[in-house]
């Protein structure tokens, strides 16, 4: 009969403990609340790290670059928005430093080469972009944060030749995906929420709304495939990490979904958005248009940052709702 080995309890209470921190800011459409009971995945990969007595790493693939539409955000480079999301990781792996000693680090795996031919965003862009998080992290000393993209992997390989490498060797193919979107509710949710960004970033397109539909509705399975590639790219990279996610996740499912701001829908983020604070001193995430007509523009540094609200909490809500 083969031997087992039990759990640690140690090391399980541990887990369930970080997780529970986590749960106030799990990004999802579902309804019903989770316990930490639920992410039984997220448990398993937490429960390795605390056994070997190591700093849990999570893995965030995101901070891709600014969206190419100016009426969602302030310009290409990181502004507010990200400070504030990169300070509350920073944060949150201390409130995990608390409880568990040695800690927790989050790679984040800006993967704006992998999509920018297909988001309408230039290289140069998104290589300043990538280039400015880093400087964030290190003025802010944000030392629980690093950084990894395709030139950790690829070095100075044309970006073009890069994009061509991951997607061979790791995406999915189209007609294999477009069998999942129709059979996935969840998959389904996604290829409609990039389209539909797509279609709203896209900010100089000169035929008719039908046919940029049509076109991002074609471009949103590409990034999709992208999506996939990079994600089993950084699982070779990192195959212990506990992979976050930018997007909605289903209560269990293989990523935890992580909102890093407050924002009207699950979908915002700090690369489609400017922030607002209003009088009471909280954030929220809306597009660039809205925040000029709620605040004023303040400037960090030389550079447009965010806007400060002179309307109320209960003025922002109206416009939420």
């Amino acid at each position: 009969m083969p031997l087992t080995t039990a759990p640690d309890p140690r090391s399980t209470g541990i887990s369930a403990a970080i997780l529970r921190l986590l749960l106030p800011y799990h990004r999802t459409t579902d309804h019903a609340p989770a316990t930490a009971e639920a992410f039984r995945h997220q448990r398993r990969r937490i429960d390795g790290f605390v056994h070997d007595g190591e700093p849990v790493v999570f893995t965030l693939p995101g901070f891709p670059c600014k969206s190419p539409n100016p009426a969602k955000v302030l310009g290409h480079l990181p502004d507010q928005g990200e400070r504030l999301s990169l300070t509350f990781l920073q944060s949150l792996c201390m409130d995990i430093e608390r409880i568990y000693a040695p800690g927790a680090r989050v790679v984040i795996c800006s993967d704006g080469h992998v999509f920018g031919d297909l988001i309408g965003v230039p290289d140069d862009h998104i290589d300043a972009y990538s280039d400015e998080l880093r400087a964030v992290i290190r003025a802010l000393d944000l030392h629980h944060l690093s950084v990894f993209d395709l030139r950790d992997v690829l070095g100075d390989l044309p970006h073009d030749t890069q994009r061509a490498r991951v997607h061979d060797q790791y995406a999915p193919t189209l007609e294999a995906l477009r069998a999942e979107v129709r059979a996935d509710a969840h998959m389904l949710a996604l290829y409609r929420g990039i389209t539909r960004f797509l279609v709203e970033d896209t900010a100089d397109f000169t035929g008719t709304r039908s046919a940029l539909q049509r076109e991002c509705r074609k471009r949103a399975y590409g990034v999709i495939q992208r999506s996939r590639a990079w994600g089993a790219l950084i699982a070779e990279h990192h195959p212990r990490a506990v992979r976050l996610s930018i997007h909605p996740q289903p209560v269990g499912a293989a990523k935890f979904g992580i909102r890093l701001l407050d924002a009207p829908d699950a979908w915002t983020t700090p690369w489609h958005s400017a922030a607002l604070r209003d009088p009471d001193g909280r954030w929220t995430l809306m597009p660039r248009a809205r925040a000029e007509r709620l605040g004023r523009l303040v400037h960090r540094n030389g550079r447009p940052s965010h806007f400060e609200g002179a309307e109320t909490r209960a003025a922002v809500n109206r416009w939420r709702a």
